[in-house]
């Protein structure tokens, strides 16, 4: 059901964004209209409707794809696991504008780039509720169900198992292939000095890279148990990188859906749920600030592209290195004719939890991306890299060249919006209002120890 209202809601924003043209219809002004009146008027167009509970997974298999989510033995050098970039006690990320892959180092407690390593060029994405059926996974949709429901469009094309049983399993699928993420180069060593045999296969030899982290699983018995429990009817010499990935989804959907929050219950009725303040927020959000013409449907976003003029840092990706054209890179999206800098439009549910934000972590704060969409050219002329880590800064690209570049690819649903203090801070506790409080520290679901044996609680 969600994931059939989320793919009306481009349709919904469509018919909806010719009224966002036109600023004299933006909020109900009837005085004698109460406040939760206006709000559910301002809402009704959008698609936005309350999340049913998930169905229950089978606990076998998200026994199994907890092991695999908190198991380093997955990538390459033995020393990254799922769960190092989407961490349970940060809300399922891991708090830095670029994530820092395999190969790193330790300095004072804190994992830094290893010598000759490079940061990912992109934020690692929340997965709080990304089970609950988006139609894109990755910040230039690179995954999708773009070829019809349960035909996945991944960058492995037709070596994709036949066996990958949802959007968020074939995401899973992809990790383990990159090797700035996890696999790693050749010539690797982990830190017991195992060379990285993960490494060896050419970076389009997708079946081979699976291939060889099955037989890794397989080889220790504590996995062979829980793939046997998982999947009892299945043959071990017929388990593939699929039936791993399938758990993963299984445990990640589990877990990590988080819908109870303040605007779910105000959803299901309850005017209480939201304060006064929220209340006004979503005035704003749904009506003038013309948010919800890209923030639609359940999940508030996830299901289309848009270019904000996001100021680009980071190594860059594709063809376009260093910089990062999104899905504008032919490479990555599959569609040539993409404007450059278009990225995914993110899902707000929890959005309080995920910081920093944006494809890149180029702001800290949900008030510093209420300033960026207030006044955009001035934010990207001018933009303050003392926002990011210093180890980033040197990677901001603020050439005029590329500065024009990001401005003339704009998306034509976004103007000029002069927001006061007392509108951001509206719009603060409106989104505010879409934090799940369970979403908040997920540390008990963090297992004292993996198969593989290899450490658990250092990320």
């Amino acid at each position: 059901m969600i994931r059939h209202l989320e793919r009306l809601a481009p349709l919904l924003a469509l018919a909806a964004l010719a009224a966002c043209q036109d600023d004299s219809i933006s909020l109900p002004t009837n005085s004698e209209q109460s406040l939760d009146a206006q709000v559910r008027q301002a809402i009704s167009p959008w698609g936005v409707v309350p999340i049913l509970p998930i169905k229950a997974q089978n606990a076998a298999l998200v026994d199994l794809g907890r092991a695999l989510f908190f198991d380093k033995v997955l990538s390459g050098n033995r020393d990254v696991a799922c769960a190092t970039c989407h961490s349970p006690t940060t809300s399922t990320n891991d708090r830095l504008s670029l994530a820092i892959g395999t190969a790193a180092v330790r300095v004072g407690g804190t994992r830094t780039l290893g010598s000759g390593r490079q940061f990912t060029p992109r934020n690692a994405p929340s997965l709080l509720s990304a089970g609950l059926g988006p139609f894109y996974m990755f910040w230039d949709g690179r995954v999708s169900e773009e070829g019809g429901v349960a035909r996945f469009r991944t960058p492995a094309g037709a070596a994709l198992p036949p066996g990958v049983a949802s959007l968020l399993a074939a995401q899973a699928m992809m990790p383990v292939t990159n090797r700035v993420e996890m696999r790693g180069i050749v010539g690797d060593r982990d830190a017991s000095g195992n060379a990285n045999e993960l490494a060896l296969p050419a970076d389009d030899q997708f079946a081979q890279i699976w291939n060889a982290t099955m037989r890794r699983l397989l080889a220790l018995s504590g996995y062979m148990q829980k793939f046997a429990a998982a999947y009892p009817g299945v043959p071990q010499d017929r388990l593939g990188f699929e039936h791993a990935a399938n758990a993963i989804a299984a445990f990640e959907r589990e877990t990590f859906t988080k819908t109870n929050s303040a605007f779910d219950r105000y959803l299901a009725r309850d005017d209480a749920a939201l304060s006064v303040e929220a209340k006004q927020g979503a005035l704003l959000f749904f009506g003038r600030g013309r948010c919800s013409s890209c923030h639609n449907g359940p999940m508030l976003g996830g299901q289309s592209f848009a270019s904000v003029a996001v100021p680009q840092i980071g190594p860059g990706t594709g063809k376009s290195a260093p910089l990062d054209v999104g899905r504008g890179d032919a490479d990555v999206g599959g569609i040539p004719q993409t404007p450059r800098f278009f990225f995914r439009i993110p899902p707000l549910r929890n959005v309080e939890l995920t910081a920093p934000y944006m494809h890149n972590g180029a702001y800290p704060t949900l008030e510093a991306v209420l300033r960026h969409y207030s006044n955009i050219d001035s934010a990207v002329k001018a933009y303050d890299v003392s926002q990011i880590d210093p180890s980033l800064r040197a990677t901001y690209h603020g050439d005029a060249a590329t500065i024009n570049g990001l401005l003339a690819s704009l998306d034509g649903r976004l103007r000029q919006l002069t927001l006061t203090t007392d509108d951001q801070k509206a719009l603060v506790a409106f989104l505010k209002s879409l934090t799940d409080p369970s979403a908040r520290d997920m540390s008990a679901v963090i297992p004292a120890s993996v198969p593989s044996g290899l450490q658990v609680r250092d990320f």
